[in-house]
Order: C-alpha cells, then sequence, then structure tokens
C-alpha cells in the first residue's frame, strides 16, 4: 500500500509498495531524508523547486515544469512503475506557461497534485479521469482560497480531497483548513503519514 507524508506548505512525500520514492514540491518540513527515486517540481517559485532538498538515489529522475510543458504539450512521463502527467495550473499570479499540476498513478490510485492554481479549463474533465485523492492550494493569496477550492474540488470529484498550501510562510494553518469544505474534505496536518 502506497504512503503519503504531508511534510507541509506545498511539500508532500509518495512512496510506492514497493517502495518508490517521490517528492513533490519539495521545500519546507521534515522526512527528506529518503532518497528520491522520482522529484516533480510544479514551477520554479522557491517554495516549490528545492531539488537538492532529499538525496537523490543514482537513477533519480526530476521533472519540473520546464520540461513537463514541451511547446505548449502537456507532457506524460513512466518512471520505473510510476506514470504522470502534467496538467494545467495558472492564475494572476503563475503564468499557464511556467506552471503545472501533475497526475500520478501510483499502486492502483490516482492521485492529482494541483501545484499553484486557480479553476483551470482541465478541471472539468479531471471529474472522467476518477481521480482518488487531490491536493489543493487554499491560500486565497498566492492561489485560490478555500472557497474557490472547494468549487474546483466539485468540478473534480475526487474521492478525497486535501487542502494544502494555506498560508505564505506557515507550514499548516488549522483555520484556514477547516474552511475548506467539500464532499471528501479530508485534512492532514504536517508530519502526518498515511496509508493510501
Amino acid at each position: 500500500m502506497a504512503k503519503l507524508l504531508y511534510q507541509g506548505h506545498g511539500s508532500l512525500r509518495l512512496i510506492s509498495e514497493a517502495g518508490m520514492v517521490i517528492y513533490i514540491d519539495p521545500f519546507i518540513g521534515e522526512g527528506y531524508d529518503i532518497p528520491a527515486d522520482l522529484i516533480l517540481v510544479t514551477h520554479q517559485h522557491h517554495d516549490h523547486n528545492q531539488i537538492d532538498l532529499p538525496p537523490h538515489k543514482a537513477d533519480c529522475t526530476i521533472i519540473q515544469n520546464t520540461n513537463a510543458i514541451q511547446k505548449g504539450e502537456y507532457q506524460k512521463f513512466a518512471v520505473k512503475e510510476i506514470q504522470v502527467e502534467a496538467v494545467q495550473a495558472y492564475n494572476q499570479k503563475h503564468a499557464k506557461e511556467e506552471c503545472v499540476g501533475y497526475l500520478v498513478f501510483i499502486d492502483g490510485l490516482l492521485l492529482y497534485f494541483a501545484g499553484d492554481t486557480g479553476k483551470t479549463e482541465q478541471m472539468k474533465t479531471l471529474s472522467e479521469r476518477k481521480i482518488d485523492y487531490a491536493f489543493l492550494p487554499i491560500d486565497g493569496i498566492y492561489t485560490m482560497n478555500a472557497r474557490e477550492a472547494a468549487e474546483c474540488a466539485n468540478l473534480i470529484g475526487a474521492k478525497h480531497t486535501v487542502p494544502i498550501h494555506m498560508a505564505p510562510g506557515k507550514l499548516f494553518d488549522r483555520q484556514s483548513a477547516e474552511s475548506f469544505v467539500t464532499d471528501g474534505a479530508m485534512i492532514l496536518e504536517p508530519g502526518k503519514e498515511i496509508e493510501l
């Protein structure tokens, strides 16, 4: 069974049942002690792209927005047993051509890491993908707020939706997290690892 650790802010660590280690937007928190097989970066703001924070395995793959979009096309990747698909991410503070989210297929599950975004054109089609877990930002300053994120969650229709990226400069904000209200909402505190 895959395990997911919320490290805080927009940073997460995912470990497959076979032991493959994936870091998403490494920046802050704990849990960077296990060498990475794969690192995913949604965009180049400093709070998302600290790729040297976790140790790397010799064959570590790093996928960043810079290679996830090629000539306007969102790319797909196969890394060992994991499938990764880049998707749209943008808002007034994040240019469409410079940011991505990721769909990650792992151990029979589909996870959506939205990155720093607002509502995208693509979200209305994501419900067809039958997403198991979605991770949506809610800070309302650099990303959408909790109400807008709840609207997006309703569009996406994931089984579970986790609010992240809640307040600039904070690992976590309980009040913000509790303001995110939608079916399947699930609050994770930093340092909490769950089985998916």
